[in-house]
């Protein structure tokens, strides 16, 4: 009887953490934090890409993820929160959550947008229960500055731009990105 109470209680415990390192910061300050470090990318993605400002004005919405933190050896994982905003106006929170086997050794850390320059690839983004980055986008770095012209916003649904890039990982990439609706 000993044995299984002590069971019982480390099991509890166990959970009880894992509920607490899970829990999603209802009431707390969650959501200002992720405002102010969406704020913060923005302003910095405008200043140094002045180009990006007229792209976000032609986009229906904008998933800013400010904070991306990779790390990988041969299996790697990263894992991000970040806002939607619409017209500028934050409208809903979402997290990004990668996992990834391959040939792989490093961390980094970014920030990375997403741009919906179509009605309905914002429509399908926010009806889903989760969204998983693919094939379908378009993926440039501000210093590519053709990539996000205007022949590419005319034909790609969503449009990532990954930048502040910080550390090293090879074989790195956005595809595979799960993006799912949270309450700060």
């Amino acid at each position: 009887m000993e044995r299984i109470s002590r069971r019982a209680l480390l099991a509890g415990a166990g959970a009880g953490a894992i509920l607490t390192a899970c829990g999603n910061g209802v009431g707390g300050s969650g959501a200002q934090q992720i405002d102010a470090r969406v704020e913060a990318t923005r302003s910095f993605l405008f200043q140094r890409y002045p180009g990006t400002q007229d792209l976000a004005n032609r986009a229906f919405g904008v998933l800013y993820m400010p904070l991306i933190t990779e790390a990988g050896f041969f299996v790697g994982g990263a894992y991000g929160r970040g806002a939607l905003q619409i017209r500028g106006v934050t409208v809903d929170y979402y997290s990004s959550t990668k996992a990834s086997y391959g040939l792989q050794i490093g961390a980094q850390q970014y920030a990375h947008a997403l741009f919906f320059m179509t009605e309905a690839a914002l429509a399908d983004f926010r009806a889903g229960s989760g969204w998983a980055a693919s094939a379908d986008l378009k993926y440039a770095t501000p210093d590519q500055g053709g990539s996000i012209g205007k022949e590419t916003t005319e034909i790609d649904p969503v449009i990532a731009l990954v930048f502040g890039q910080q550390g090293l990982i090879a074989g790195a990439t956005l595809a595979g990105v799960k993006y799912t609706r949270i309450i700060p």
